[in-house]
C-alpha cells in the first residue's frame, strides 16, 4: 500500500509539472499601462496554479474565477475586473481549465469594462504570438517584406494585412482564425524590434 500511495503521488507531482520548459507571467492594469509584474513559471501547470504560484490571488465560484490579485479586487460598482489572455487570445475557459506550454505567454490584466469593453478577443502584446510560424502577409511594401522576413512567414490560414494607409496596429478574430491589421512604417518598425507592441492591447510604443 505504501508503495501504491508513493506511485500515486510521483504520477500527481508529474501530472501539476506537465512538460518541461517555462511559459512567460505578466500581470498589468488598464490595458497594459501599468507593469505589476513579470516572470517565469513552470510549464505544466494550469493558468490559475501559475498565477497562484507568484502572486496573492482570491478566487470565487470554486476557485474557478479570480476575485482578486496582490489585493486588487474587481468591482460591479466601479465596472473594473482582472481579465487573461494566454498568446495574446482571450481565454474562452477558466483559468483552472487552460495549461500552459513551454514558451507560451500568460497575461492578467485589470481594466475598466464599461461602454462595451468587456470583451477583447485579441491583443497584439503577446507579438509574434499567436501567429509565428504560420502566418501570411499580405501585401508588398517595404513595411510588408521586413515583416514577412522577421516572421520567417510561408504562409498560414492567420494573416497580417499591412496596407499603406496609417493604420494603428490591432487584430481581430474570426472563426478560430487572426488577422492583424498594421501600416507598412509600423510594420517595418515592428519587424526591427518586436518589443514595441509590448504589453500594448493595440499600436506600438
Amino acid at each position: 500500500m505504501r508503495a501504491l500511495a508513493g506511485a500515486v503521488l510521483v504520477l500527481a507531482l508529474a501530472g501539476c509539472r506537465g512538460e518541461h520548459g517555462t511559459a512567460t507571467l505578466w500581470v498589468t492594469r488598464d490595458r497594459g499601462a501599468h507593469v505589476l509584474f513579470t516572470g517565469s513559471v513552470p510549464a505544466g501547470l494550469t493558468a490559475m496554479q501559475a498565477l497562484e504560484r507568484v502572486q496573492k490571488v482570491t478566487t470565487r465560484y470554486a476557485g474557478r474565477y479570480v476575485e482578486s490579485i496582490d489585493g486588487v479586487a474587481g468591482s460591479l460598482t466601479s465596472q473594473h475586473d482582472w481579465f487573461y489572455f494566454v498568446n495574446g487570445i482571450e481565454a474562452d475557459r477558466g483559468a483552472t481549465e487552460v495549461r500552459l506550454h513551454p514558451g507560451d505567454l500568460e497575461w492578467w490584466d485589470y481594466r475598466s469594462w464599461a461602454n462595451g469593453a468587456m470583451s477583447v478577443p485579441v491583443v497584439v502584446g503577446a507579438w509574434p504570438k499567436p501567429v509565428a510560424g504560420h502566418v501570411t502577409v499580405v501585401g508588398s511594401s517595404p513595411g510588408a517584406v521586413a515583416l514577412r522576413r522577421a516572421l520567417h512567414a510561408n504562409g498560414g490560414v492567420d494573416r497580417v494585412v499591412v496596407t499603406t494607409t496609417p493604420t494603428e496596429f490591432h487584430g481581430a478574430q474570426t472563426g478560430g482564425h487572426v488577422t492583424f491589421w498594421i501600416s507598412s512604417t509600423d510594420a517595418a518598425r515592428l519587424a526591427r524590434d518586436p518589443k514595441l507592441a509590448r504589453f500594448h492591447y493595440e499600436g506600438l510604443s
